[in-house]
């Protein structure tokens, strides 16, 4: 019965989604990023690291759709490898956030107490300071690489997790079915896993999306500012640092990675609003 009322409420939180409009397009726009960068190597015209150096500086054209940069590589290409990198920076540091912001939230909301009150002081702590401005002392720490940067944009996200977690944990752990699971013998760790998290997804999902969005923007700034991904690797804000100097008579390469950047965070957005409206009770009809 449990697993059957889980269902029906899933199953009426996406029939309420299939009705945004605009969620679904987010949801397209997003799918469709996720495509190219699986397939890459087969919808990209070159390797994003291939010069044609007889072909520098060439605007929009039918060879190169999006034109080329100052070493002659196709700025097209690169985007579409540029998406491989972009998300996997999002998905990657979006892990790391849930994996010790969750830990960390579940710990505080279900023991309480001294553990909580270490934990949600020191959550504020790292709450008083902007999460660009922490990445960029972690980054700065760490060093720059694909590695550092997602672990800098992940632990500087890991406060947001932890609040949502400890909150939504508090609003079920004296339910019934979790004093049930403490009588029957569960252990702690069985009783989180088992039988709280499955309740509380709904509100972690919809800050996944969210923090994407976020985690895609901070690793733009963070390479733009030379302290992200290392060339030749075409991540998208690396793209736009490098055609600053260009901009004035060659804007467009500034202009396709920045409107890249732009149309995938806002999709994860849109994504995000959708998914807060569906997964909402108050919104059921």
């Amino acid at each position: 019965m449990k697993k059957t009322q889980k269902k029906s409420l899933w199953a009426d939180a996406w029939k309420r989604l299939l009705k945004n409009r605009l969620a679904i397009v987010g949801l397209v726009v997003l799918g469709l990023f996720i495509v190219m960068a699986i397939f890459a190597d087969f919808i990209a015209p070159y390797h994003y690291a291939e010069q044609h150096l007889d072909k520098t500086f060439l605007f929009p054209c039918k060879e190169f759709l999006l034109g080329t940069d100052d070493l002659g590589r196709d700025i097209l290409s690169r985007l579409i490898y540029g998406a491989r990198i972009s998300l996997q920076i999002g998905f990657v540091s979006v892990a790391i956030s849930v994996a010790i912001g969750g830990a960390l939230g579940a710990v505080s909301g279900f023991y309480g107490g001294m553990a909580d009150n270490i934990i949600m002081r020191l959550m504020d702590m790292m709450l008083a300071i902007p999460s660009v401005l922490m990445a960029i002392v972690i980054a700065s720490v760490l060093g720059s690489g694909m590695g550092n940067l997602m672990l800098a944009i992940g632990i500087s996200s890991v406060p947001s997790y932890a609040r949502i977690v400890r909150a939504s944990i508090l609003s079920v752990r004296d339910e019934e079915f979790i004093e049930a699971a403490r009588l029957s013998g569960c252990s702690d760790l069985r009783i989180i896993l088992r039988h709280i998290f499955p309740n509380i997804l709904a509100p972690v999902i919809v800050q996944v999306t969210l923090s994407m969005a976020l985690a895609i923007l901070s690793a733009s700034a963070l390479s733009f500012l030379g302290l992200g991904v290392s060339a030749p690797l075409p991540e998208w804000g690396a793209m736009c640092a490098a055609g600053r100097n260009y901009i004035r008579g060659y804007w467009y390469m500034v202009t396709f990675p920045g409107l890249t950047i732009a149309i995938v965070v806002l999709a994860l957005n849109v994504l995000g609003d959708g998914l807060r409206d569906a997964l909402d009770p108050r919104m059921k009809k």
